[in-house]
């Protein structure tokens, strides 16, 4: 086994390989004056089974490319199999033409990943999860709920006590999955948005009075969503308002609003460099991606890591 690392997110990559006790690859990643990018492995790798760690995060094309120049280099220098461990999956959004004359850059990017030599990929909560079926390449698919409920459950022990709420209808049936596994209420806030940096929150459907939330979303930037549903859920009497984000891509304007908001806390995982801030939480993912490379790597089932 070989772990290489881009430069999107090392220090992710660097437990990742503490947690599997396999060193990083000596890999040397620069830039040409230009701004082109030039990637060279320093040891060998030929039939070597490579994995390739790099979320596909601000700056998502430079991330993007990146990844897809080491997957070039690693198949040239006769890696065996070539797996892309991307933690974030940027242009998932992008999933479908929902107007006239755009682009499904979601299917783009499987198709170019496909093409540069990936043979396999190791993702986790996809923004829509029908992307899978982009690549006619295994995708292993993982999900944050394990670590991201687990801190829940300390913070608010009795289930009971907690909503699980959605802060749009599209989301419902995530937050159905984090429900039915804490053992909760269901609750979802219709939301209207208003451009892509701000949401109009308008209703709330579920009874949340007198009682702790938890919002959640499978991703957010702005946190326009978030803190627009923490609002009209603290109006509607939500005791303390949790939200529980797989990928928290954080630019000042998210930052600032949370820390502004009626939110207690954000719960989120290290998938990304951009999750940090006041009142943010990060679970650290590294042992759930390494226990997966290492199935993938011996051939066994990796079903058993979507347990709670």
């Amino acid at each position: 086994m070989k772990l290489i690392s881009g430069t999107a997110h090392r220090a992710l990559s660097e437990r990742i390989a503490e947690e599997i006790e396999s060193p990083l690859a000596n890999v040397e990643v620069t830039a040409f004056p230009d701004g082109e990018t030039f990637v060279r492995i320093n040891e060998n790798i030929r039939g070597q089974d490579v994995f390739i760690i790099q979320p596909t995060c601000p700056p998502t094309n430079q991330s993007l490319m990146e990844l897809l120049i080491m997957v070039d280099a690693a198949r040239r220098a006769s890696a065996e199999r070539i797996t892309a461990v991307i933690p974030f999956f940027g242009y998932a959004r992008q999933d479908r033409k929902d107007q006239p004359r755009v682009p499904i850059t979601a299917k783009l990017v499987a198709n170019l990943l496909t093409s540069a030599g990936v043979h396999r990929v190791l993702t986790m909560d996809l923004h829509a999860p029908q992307i899978q079926g982009f690549f006619d390449i295994p995708v292993d698919h993982l999900y944050a709920k394990p670590a991201l409920i687990g801190y829940i459950r300390s913070k608010v022990p009795d289930p009971s006590g907690l909503t699980v709420v959605s802060p749009d209808v599209g989301g419902s049936k995530l937050a159905r999955a984090y429900a039915d596994a804490i053992g909760t209420d269901l609750a979802i806030v219709a939301k209207h948005r208003v451009s892509a940096t701000m949401v109009e929150a308008m209703n709330v459907i579920g009874d949340v009075d007198g009682r702790d939330v938890m919002l959640v979303d499978d991703m957010t930037e702005t946190a326009g969503t978030l803190c627009a549903a923490a609002e009209i859920l603290n109006k509607k009497g939500a005791k303390r308002i949790y939200a529980g984000v797989s990928h928290a891509v954080l630019g000042d304007m998210g930052r600032q609003r949370i820390r502004e908001s009626a939110i207690e806390e954000v719960i989120t995982t290290d998938s990304v460099p951009q999750a940090h801030g006041e009142k943010v939480h990060v679970c650290g993912i590294a042992p759930l991606l390494g226990e997966a490379i290492d199935r993938i790597h011996n051939g066994e089932s990796v079903t058993s890591l979507f347990d709670v």
